[in-house]
């Protein structure tokens, strides 16, 4: 099964996320199929970016996001446009 999850990066106490699509066998920092963006929950406020044409091209090829990950999705709309286009 595909998933879409957060890869931590970064120097200890200072974690930065890669937002990833991935194996769900393969360990959280392993090996991934495509990076979609990032996430860095340091700054103020928090930084997003998330290439939303590559998200909906994987959520509509059944891979299933994390719940961080559909948060993230959420306050970026893309999650939303996904919602919308199932119907």
């Amino acid at each position: 099964m595909v998933k879409i999850r957060l890869r931590r990066m970064g120097k200890k106490k200072q974690p930065v996320y890669r937002i990833v699509v991935a194996d769900s066998h393969k360990p959280r920092d392993g090996r991934y199929i495509e990076s979609l963006g990032f996430y860095n929950p340091m700054t103020e406020p928090s930084t997003i970016e998330l290439n939303g044409e590559r998200a909906l091209y994987w959520l509509s090829q059944g891979a299933q996001p994390s719940s961080q990950v559909r948060n993230l999705m959420k306050i970026k709309g893309v999650w939303e446009q996904f919602e919308s286009s199932k119907k």
